[in-house]
C-alpha cells in the first residue's frame, strides 16, 4: 500500500505574499496567522503578507513566518482529508512537521522558533561565519576536505546533505573560504556563497544549541501520532524525549535531508507533499528519486487543490 510523507520546508524558502490567500479564503488558515500574531505579541503577518523582504528574511522573522505558514496550508489540506504517514522538516521544517504530528503544541512552537531564530542570530558575530553550496563533489570526499581544514585549526563542517552532488558547508568564515578553494580544485561544479546571517548546523551554533536546550527543557512533547524523521539521523521517531532530544542536537549537527528521503522510500513512500512555501524539497526529492514517485507542493489554495485531487 502506497505510503505518504509530509515535508516541510526551512529558512530560504520565506518570501512577501506567503499564506496571504489561505488567510484570505480559508477561516482555519485565518486564525492560525491570527494566532501567531497574537502569540508573538507583534503582526508577523504583515511582515508575510507585504514584507519588507529584508525584514522578514531576518532569522527571528523567517522562521515563526515559515512555520505558521506552513500550519496555515496544513490546515487547509486536511480539511481535504489528506493524512500522512510520516513527517518531516529541513531544519527549521522540523517543528513544523513536529506539530503536524502532534508532538508539540502551535502555541509552543512559535514561541520556540522565534527564541531559536534570535539565539542563532546572537550566537556568532556578523561576519564571522559563512556557508557554500558545494555542487557535484562525493560527500565522502567534501567531509575529508572539511576534516583537514578543521585540523589546521579552523571551524567547518558539512551542514546540509540535501540530495547528490549538493552539499552545504558551514562554519568560520576563513575555514569555508579554504574549504571552497579545495573543492574546485577537487573538481566541485559549483561552489556557491550563501546569504545567511550566521554559519548553522555547525559547532558555532553551541551557544544557541544551549539557550534552546534551557528553553525547551519545561515545554511537554507527546508521543507522535505518526512517526517523525529527525534531521540529526534520518531515522523515524515517535519518542517524545528523544524527539526532544534530537531537536536541541539539530542545531549543530548536520542536516541529513538526502537520507530522510532515501529513509522515506525504504519505508515505502511513494508521495511527498511539500507543506508551505516554496518548491526547494520537492526539486530535491527529485534529485534523490527521479521515477516511481508523486511529488506535490501544498503552498496556496490552487495548489492544495491540486494535490488533494492528485492524492485522491
Amino acid at each position: 500500500m502506497s505510503k505518504t510523507a509530509f515535508l516541510f520546508p526551512g529558512q530560504g524558502s520565506q518570501h512577501p505574499g506567503m499564506a496571504k490567500e489561505l488567510y484570505e479564503n480559508h477561516d482555519g488558515a485565518k486564525a492560525l496567522i491570527e494566532e501567531a500574531d497574537d502569540t508573538l505579541g507583534y503582526p508577523l503577518s504583515g511582515l508575510m503578507f507585504a514584507g519588507p523582504e529584508e525584514h522578514l528574511k531576518k532569522t527571528e522573522n523567517a522562521q515563526p513566518a515559515l512555520l505558521t505558514a506552513s500550519m496555515a496550508s496544513l490546515e487547509v489540506l486536511k480539511e481535504k482529508g489528506i493524512r500522512p504517514d510520516y513527517t518531516a522538516g529541513h531544519s527549521l521544517g522540523e517543528y513544523s512537521a513536529l506539530v503536524a504530528a502532534g508532538v508539540l503544541s502551535y502555541h509552543n512552537a512559535l514561541g520556540i522558533v522565534r527564541k531559536r531564530g534570535l539565539f542563532m542570530e546572537e550566537a556568532v558575530p556578523s561576519g564571522a561565519g559563512a556557508m557554500s553550496a558545494v555542487m557535484g563533489l562525493d560527500r565522502n570526499e567534501l567531509e575529508r576536505i572539511c576534516a583537514g581544514i578543521s585540523e589546521e585549526g579552523g571551524i567547518v563542517q558539512l551542514a546540509n546533505l540535501n540530495a547528490p552532488g549538493q552539499i552545504v558547508i558551514s562554519g568560520g568564515k576563513e575555514a569555508v573560504a579554504k574549504v571552497e578553494k579545495e573543492a574546485r580544485a577537487q573538481g566541485a561544479k559549483r561552489v556557491i556563497s550563501l546569504e545567511v546571517s550566521g554559519p548553522f548546523h555547525s559547532k558555532l551554533m553551541q551557544p544557541a544549541q544551549e539557550k534552546l536546550e534551557s528553553v525547551l527543557e519545561p515545554v511537554p512533547f507527546s508521543k507522535a501520532a505518526t512517526p517523525v524523521l529527525s534531521n540529526v539521523n534520518a531515522q523515524e521517531e515517535t519518542d517524545p524525549e528523544v524527539l526532544k532530544r534530537q531537536v536541541i542536537q539539530q542545531v549543530t549537527s548536520p542536516v541529513y535531508w538526502e537520507d530522510t528521503i532515501r529513509r522515506l522510500l525504504e519505508l515505502g513512500v511513494t508521495t511527498f507533499v511539500e507543506i508551505g512555501p516554496g518548491n526547494v524539497l520537492s526539486g530535491l526529492v527529485r534529485r534523490v528519486q527521479r521515477r516511481g514517485v508523486s511529488v506535490f507542493s501544498a503552498q496556496d489554495p490552487a495548489s492544495i487543490e491540486k494535490t488533494a485531487e492528485g492524492i485522491k
